[in-house]
């Protein structure tokens, strides 16, 4: 039997290294995969350009993308996620809590991006703001091309860096989940921001996705066979990585459908509570036949 060809596009991880190393066998499948280790980079060659048929994807880009009308359907398989109550930052000399950014300017690299999502609609449910309570700055634009921010946020000039733009009093706290180069000059608006996430997932039973695998409707509707074997796959380069919990450790790359359903429906949540998705998409639209197939 003919394989049927197939290209992708993932990131470099430890779950996914016995898969892009081909040490992962199919009869089934052949896959191109690009070389490409940090997935963000090729987001907008997702989609924008169409190029992949299986690619890694954040999950809220993959809602707007949806929202625009790209046909990609999800696989219950998270590639990344972490918690992010940790990732807002203020001056270590600026006193407040996060029920206290009411009327506050608060600055991301994007509005888009997954980890501010999270972390605005976290600073709603836990700490009672509302998203028009703060005054919130975005540097840069969306990876999906018909995506425009809410009007009410506001631009920050790109050519200054967050930590810049905050130690420079312009504005009060950033969201930043990357590393930050003037640490020991910010603190964590969150108290104890590991454990506050962790009393929130246990009593939420959510976990922050990041990062999913997303394939091309195209491909579910003409080759489901395919569909079912990266997804076998990606659970098997997984296995492959020998990657353990340590005793009581909530796993934050889960697969499967019941694994994900409060987490993707608290997201979806979240895009449409901040005016980035136009409705609530339901977890059945998303998965499409691929829940069928892969039950």
């Amino acid at each position: 039997m003919e394989k049927i060809p197939l290209t992708v596009m993932l990131g470099s991880y430890p779950k996914t290294a016995a898969l892009k190393n081909a040490q992962i066998a199919s009869d089934r499948v052949a896959l191109d995969i690009a070389p490409v280790d940090t997935a963000q980079k090729a987001f907008k060659d997702v989609v924008r350009a169409h190029r992949f048929d299986v690619a890694e994807l954040a999950i809220v880009t993959y809602l707007l993308a949806v929202d625009a009308g790209h046909r990609y359907l999800l696989l219950p398989f998270v590639m990344n996620g972490n918690f992010h109550h940790k990732s807002i930052y203020a001056r270590a000399d600026d006193a407040f809590g996060p029920g206290q950014l009411k009327g506050k300017r608060v600055a991301m690299r994007s509005f888009s991006q997954t980890t501010p999502t999270w972390v605005r609609g976290i600073l709603c449910d836990e700490y009672g703001l509302q998203m028009s309570d703060v005054q919130w700055w975005s540097q840069e634009g969306a990876h999906v091309a018909e995506y425009q921010d809410p009007p009410w946020v506001k631009a920050l000039d790109k050519s200054t860096g967050l930590e810049q733009a905050l130690l420079a009093g312009q504005v009060d706290a950033i969201i930043a989940g990357g590393a930050l180069e003037h640490k020991g000059q910010l603190r964590q608006v969150i108290d104890q921001p590991l454990a506050a996430a962790q009393q929130w997932n246990a009593r939420t039973g959510v976990i922050p996705i990041n990062h999913m695998v997303v394939v091309k409707q195209e491909l579910v509707e003409r080759h489901p066979e395919a569909v079912a074997e990266v997804y076998r796959m990606l659970i098997e380069s997984r296995r492959a990585a020998g990657e353990t919990l340590a005793a009581g450790e909530r796993d934050l790359q889960p697969f499967g459908f019941d694994a994900l359903e409060l987490s993707l429906r608290k997201v979806i949540d979240y895009a449409f509570n901040q005016q980035m998705i136009r409705r609530r998409f339901t977890t059945d639209e998303l998965y499409g036949a691929v829940r069928r197939i892969l039950k």
